[in-house]
C-alpha cells in the first residue's frame, strides 16, 4: 500500500516536472467556480462563433447598397446610410411596408400604426405574450391540481401546439375566408363575429382584422408552450409549504400570493422572454394565414426584400431586428436582476 501510494507521488511528482506542469498548477489554483468555467469554455466558444458569425456577416453586408443590375450581390460601400435611409423613411421604397409609421404634430400622432412593419411586429408581440401568459397560467394552475383525467386533459392541451404552423394557418385561413369559412358571414347574412363588431366580412384582408386574428391563432397554439414550463416550475414547489400554510389558516388566494405566485415568478419571466423573442420573429403564421402584403412584420421585410434580391436592405433590416431583439433580451435580464433570478 505505501508503495503504490509512494509511486502515485513520483508519478504526480513526474507530472509536474513535465512539460505541462505550468499548466496543472495553473489549474490548481483555480476556484471551483473558474474552474468550472475553464470546462465549460470549449462549448462557450463554438456557440459564440455560431452566434456571432452570422450577426458579423449580416452587419457587413448592410454597409453595401442593393445591387439591382449585373451578377453582383452587393453594390457599392455606403456605410451606415442604409441604416439612416431606414430610420427616416427613404428606404421605404424599395419595403413592401413603412417600418416606421407615419407620425404627425397633431394628435393622434401616429397615423396608420397598421402599415408599420415595427408597430405590427410589437402589436403582436405585446398582445400574443400577455394573453399567453395568462391563459397559460391558468392551465397550468389547473393541470397542478389532483384530478381524475388530467393525463388526458394535458395531452388536449398540448395538442394545439404540436400543430405545424402551415396546417394551422391554413385551418385558420379557411375558417375565416369568405363563402367557406363558418366564422365570416357576408354583408346580407354576416356571422355572430362580424355582428359583434370583431371582424369584418372580408377580415383577412383587412390589416386590422387579420393582425387581431392573428393574435388569437398564435394564442390558441402558444398558450400551451406557456402553460407546459410555468407547470413545470408549480411541480417543483416544496408541498409542505402548502401544508404549512393550511395549518396556518391561510385561504387559497393568500397561499397563491404568498407562496405560488413569488415561487414561480421566476420561472413565468423565463417563459415570457422565450415567447418574446419567438414573437418579435413571427412570419409564418403571417404569411400562411393572410400575407405579408396584408400583415407587415419585420420579418416579412427580411424575406421579402431578400427575395427581391435586395440583400443590402435585407441585412439591415435584419440586423436592426436582431438589436431590437437584444433590447427586449436586456429588458427582461434587468428585470431578472431585479427579482434575485
Amino acid at each position: 500500500m505505501a508503495t503504490e501510494q509512494q509511486s502515485g507521488e513520483a508519478l504526480s511528482e513526474t507530472q509536474r516536472s513535465g512539460p505541462y506542469s505550468s499548466v496543472v498548477n495553473w489549474m490548481e489554483t483555480l476556484s471551483e467556480t473558474q474552474f468550472a468555467y475553464l470546462l465549460l469554455a470549449p462549448a462557450l466558444i463554438l456557440l459564440g462563433v455560431i452566434a456571432v458569425y452570422p450577426l458579423v456577416s449580416t452587419f457587413s453586408m448592410s454597409l453595401f447598397a442593393d445591387q439591382i443590375t449585373g451578377t453582383a450581390r452587393l453594390g457599392e460601400f455606403v456605410g451606415l446610410q442604409n441604416y439612416v435611409d431606414l430610420f427616416t423613411g427613404a428606404r421605404d421604397f424599395a419595403l413592401p411596408s413603412a417600418f416606421l409609421p407615419t407620425f404627425t404634430t397633431e394628435f393622434p400622432f401616429v397615423t396608420d400604426i397598421y402599415s408599420s412593419a415595427l408597430m405590427v411586429t410589437l402589436i403582436f408581440t405585446v398582445f400574443s405574450v400577455l394573453f399567453e401568459t395568462l391563459i397559460g397560467f391558468g392551465q397550468a394552475l389547473i393541470l397542478d391540481q389532483d384530478f381524475r383525467g388530467r393525463r388526458w386533459v394535458r395531452v388536449a392541451i398540448i395538442i394545439p401546439w404540436a400543430v405545424p404552423i402551415v396546417i394551422q394557418g391554413m385551418i385558420w385561413f379557411l375558417m375565416f375566408q369568405p363563402n367557406i369559412g363558418f366564422l365570416v358571414g357576408t354583408t346580407d347574412n354576416p356571422a355572430i363575429m362580424n355582428q359583434l363588431g370583431l371582424i369584418g366580412t372580408t377580415p383577412l384582408r383587412d390589416t386590422a382584422d387579420a393582425l387581431f386574428l392573428i393574435i388569437v391563432a398564435d394564442v390558441w397554439k402558444t398558450s400551451a408552450f406557456m402553460a407546459l414550463l410555468i407547470l413545470a416550475g408549480m411541480q417543483s414547489i416544496d408541498r409542505s409549504l402548502y401544508d404549512v400554510a393550511k395549518v396556518a389558516g391561510a385561504s387559497r388566494w393568500q397561499q397563491f400570493k404568498l407562496i405560488t405566485f413569488p415561487l414561480i415568478l421566476p420561472t413565468v419571466l423565463v417563459a415570457m422572454l422565450f415567447r418574446t423573442i419567438d414573437a418579435m420573429r413571427v412570419y409564418g403564421i403571417i404569411e400562411t394565414m393572410a400575407g405579408c402584403q396584408t400583415v407587415p412584420s419585420l420579418s416579412c421585410l427580411v424575406v421579402t426584400t431578400f427575395n427581391a434580391p435586395l440583400y443590402g436592405t435585407s441585412a439591415t433590416v435584419a440586423f436592426v431586428t436582431a438589436g431590437i431583439i437584444a433590447i427586449v433580451v436586456s429588458v427582461y435580464i434587468v428585470n431578472f436582476a431585479s427579482e434575485g433570478i
